[in-house]
């Protein structure tokens, strides 16, 4: 919701983590670039609110989350 600056991701972008892939039709590829050109296309003050877990922010996961983002490559 671009007004708000909030997002659903649902099971895809966790605080710190991401969603799994190794369930039958995962693609693990295919969900880093999701993340990476769609969710990370959003303001870095946008609230994400995952399927479960605590909520967080595309800039923190910019940032911090080990699997995509800037601290991820090393």
């Amino acid at each position: 919701h671009a007004e708000s600056k909030q997002c659903i991701a649902g099971d895809t972008l966790f605080k710190g983590s991401i969603g799994r892939t190794d369930l039958p039709g995962g693609n693990h590829n295919l969900l880093l670039n999701k993340i990476k050109n769609q969710l990370f296309a959003l303001p870095d003050e946008t609230v994400v609110y995952p399927g479960h877990g605590p909520e967080t922010t595309i800039g923190f996961e910019k940032i911090y989350n080990p699997f995509v983002g800037e601290r991820a490559f090393h």
